[in-house]
């Protein structure tokens, strides 16, 4: 039966670990699961109402996009952090304070009456946005590397729950009234209720030997930096596809919403409706599938189907001018990209020592956040000059680039005696 570490036992800073491997495998990753869960279902509420409730304050189809690059570059400036204090004082209290942010952040929005305060609102959103590169950080600690695809994609499918139940939710709470404060507070009583989870029932998946290790070289200041890291894993070229990935869906999330309203005159209801039927298909890609693709055609080959899914779908989005063509094109590019960021965060984690995971995942994160950067404002300057032929053509070229990596060849990962093993294990508790 285990116990608590060695150095730690004792000690209020230990958190509950799990007593015998079949417990850690039925218990720790369906509660990080729900955790994750409850806080994207808050998210899922929000999102897609944002580019109907900003007009109401006066923002321009540039003002939308400018609230989303506020979001994401204030996550890619804050994502190394919250990555880096993972390591140092461990996933839970950081998991705990980014939910905690997120909750003032809907609240902040929920009672927005002027246009600075959504901008406001989604800046402090940004800066605590680390729960979710922190949560694939612990599921890469508590996963075997055998099956750390299954795992990653446990955490997308608890997106694209959150994106079923989200914005369904968000959708019938708006209403026709076109009111969008409700929303905004029930997505913060979410994040809540995430909060109490994790406190309750998360345990902590870095060592007290881990977190005392980090803490003693931030304070001597020998830690390694992130170049220093990305050079040393190979991984430089990896992290940039984060960049061009987040690029191109943030582009389509932003798009989609503004293409449908224009072009079919639907509003915050319809739109939720498709995101919601776009999350089922996350969950069943990602939750239910993508342990079975990885077995059958490998990591590398299934991320390079699934970026062609996700090219083809825009090229359909060229030409579609009706209801079944639009929706056909939408539901392909973001089914092909729903497959590709836990394959791209399981390929990094193979590439990365467990001491560095957090890091390297903050780093990723934040890559992501500076690509949801890029894409609204590329996508939004492109539609403003060119109309929808010229966004989606935008979309198709950063997609190309992501593909054409790909296709490339790729570097072995790291022997896995340098990351997480059985017998040096990371943690208190046995890996799945």
């Amino acid at each position: 039966m285990s116990t608590r570490g060695k150095s730690g036992a004792g000690r209020p800073s230990d958190l509950p670990v799990l007593p015998t491997p079949a417990a850690g495998r039925c218990a720790l990753v369906p509660i990080l699961f729900g955790v994750v869960l409850l806080d994207l279902i808050g998210f899922g509420i929000v999102i897609p109402i944002m580019p109907f409730l900003s007009p109401q304050l006066g923002a321009s189809k540039i003002d939308i996009a400018l609230i989303i690059v506020t979001y994401a570059v204030c996550a890619g400036i804050s994502g190394p952090f919250w990555g880096r204090l993972s390591d140092r004082r461990g996933r839970k209290p950081v998991i705990m304070i980014c939910l905690s942010g997120a909750a003032l952040s809907y609240v902040m929005l929920a009672f927005a009456s002027e246009l600075w305060m959504i901008f406001a609102a989604r800046a402090f959103a940004g800066i605590m946005a680390g729960n979710l590169g922190v949560a694939s950080a612990m599921m890469s600690d508590i996963t075997t590397p055998e099956k750390r695809a299954k795992g990653m994609g446990l955490i997308g499918a608890a997106f694209g729950l959150g994106l079923v139940l989200g914005p369904l939710l968000g959708g019938l709470l708006a209403g026709d009234s076109g009111s969008f404060t409700l929303p905004c507070l029930v997505a913060g009583c979410m994040s809540l209720l995430a909060i109490v989870a994790a406190a309750l029932f998360l345990p902590e998946s870095v060592s007290a030997e881990r977190r005392a290790a980090h803490g003693k070289a931030h304070r001597e200041g020998s830690r390694q930096s992130t170049a220093a890291m990305l050079r040393s894993t190979g991984s430089r070229l990896l992290v940039g596809q984060y960049v061009l990935h987040a690029a191109a869906i943030s582009g389509v999330t932003y798009l989609v919403p503004l293409w449908l309203g224009d072009l079919l005159g639907w509003g915050a209801r319809q739109v939720g409706f498709v995101f919601g039927v776009q999350g089922a298909f996350m969950v069943l890609l990602q939750g239910g599938l993508l342990g079975t693709l990885v077995r059958l055609m490998g990591e590398w080959n299934l991320l390079r189907v699934s970026i062609a899914t996700f090219m083809a779908g825009l090229c359909l989005a060229l030409v579609a001018s009706d209801m079944p063509l639009m929706l056909t094109a939408a539901y392909l590019a973001m089914s092909g990209s729903t497959l590709c960021m836990p394959l791209l965060n399981t390929i990094t984690s193979h590439r990365t020592p467990a001491d560095l995971r957090g890091q390297m995942l903050g780093t990723t994160a934040s890559a992501a956040s500076w690509g949801r950067v890029i894409g609204p404002l590329l996508a939004g300057t492109n539609l403003a000059l060119f109309g929808y032929t010229g966004a989606w053509l935008a979309c198709i070229v950063l997609v190309t680039g992501y593909l054409a990596w790909a296709l490339g060849p790729h570097p072995a990962p790291i022997p896995a005696s340098r990351t997480t093993s059985k017998e040096n294990p990371t943690h208190d508790y046995p890996t799945v």
